[in-house]
């Protein structure tokens, strides 16, 4: 039998399932295509940059500098690309009741806790990886002068353990083949042990943490969805308005300065204004607003000014190059 072709509507009916799908599960995308540009990024540093020296002097130093370096500059660039940590500290050198408004101590610090939480995901994903492959842990280790981990780690083994442990990784050791590969078995289960470990305390930890949120949580879980589901709408029309009229207001200068005169009235919201809508939120049951510009725009008392002129004070403002 011929099957019937879908109609135009049929097929945008299935784009809009898929795109759909997709946007709610762009968290789990992002943090599978984050493991896999990982586990990419850590054999490519086993494979073509890293060298192990196999000396006692530079084993240690060199081993633990390729395996806590990129996840501090992942941490790093967590931090910095991270919006919620900006929208807290932006000016609370200034103002620091900013950090903490409303005196809402509690929530500044879950606040942080949340931006570092959400920093610390690339990083602990190299950690495990790179333990699990456990290249970079056999040389550290290997390098290692303590009285206390070499007797361990030379137990039961011949006297050129302790002189010949840091060329171990290398295989260029004058150990007995035999204790050479158990070494490196040892070195490798550690290793992978202290990956398991990482792997299985983020895991509990964050359980745990979802599991009191929402045990904290003053509204239903389907009304935090909603919440969530309303803040990335409102992020994104933010982006769409900003973008529409930062381009009316240029047009609107570069058209006074060409043709020389007054420029014409621009509705413009007030400093004051930007301030409270920046500030962070924490949704409760106490108000039913969903966001800061929510809470600002309901207010009766709110004040409807314009700026005069729509420009940054540059004496005590920030210079925009």
């Amino acid at each position: 039998m011929w099957k019937v072709p879908k109609s135009s509507g049929e097929t945008m009916d299935s784009f809009k399932t898929i795109l759909r799908f997709l946007s709610d599960q762009k968290s789990t995308i992002g943090y599978g295509f984050m493991a896999i540009l990982t586990i990419g990024g850590e054999r490519i540093f086993s494979m073509v940059s890293f060298n192990c020296p196999c000396n006692h002097d530079q084993n240690f130093a060199y081993g633990i500098t390729f395996l806590l370096g990129p996840a501090i500059v992942l941490l790093t660039t967590g931090l910095f690309v991270n919006n919620r940590l900006w929208r807290l500290f932006t000016g609370c050198c200034l103002n620091p009741m900013k950090l903490c408004p409303r005196g809402n101590c509690i929530g500044c610090c879950a606040g942080l806790c949340k931006v570092v939480g959400t920093a610390c995901v690339a990083p602990i994903m190299w950690l495990c990886v790179a333990l699990l492959n456990g290249t970079f842990y056999e040389c550290a280790v290997s390098g290692l002068d303590d009285n206390l981990v070499v007797p361990l780690l030379c137990k039961n083994k011949t006297t050129l353990c302790r002189e010949e442990l840091a060329r171990v990784p290398c295989g260029r050791s004058k150990l007995p083949t035999n204790e050479n590969m158990e070494l490196l078995l040892m070195f490798r289960a550690q290793s992978q042990i202290l990956g398991w470990a990482i792997i299985i305390i983020s895991a509990i930890v964050g359980l745990i943490g979802t599991c009191y949120r929402n045990c904290r949580s003053q509204v239903s879980y389907l009304q935090l969805t909603f919440w969530k589901r309303y803040m990335e709408k409102e992020r994104e029309k933010f982006d769409v308005y900003a973008s529409e009229y930062a381009t009316k207001l240029a047009e609107r200068n570069l058209k006074s300065f060409f043709e020389n005169r007054d420029p014409e009235a621009f509705p413009f919201p007030n400093h004051r204004a930007w301030e409270e809508i920046s500030s962070p939120y924490t949704f409760t049951r106490g108000e039913q607003c969903y966001s800061t510009l929510q809470r600002y725009v309901d207010r009766s008392d709110r004040d409807l000014n314009p700026e005069k002129r729509p420009v940054l004070d540059m004496e005590h403002g920030i210079e925009m190059t």
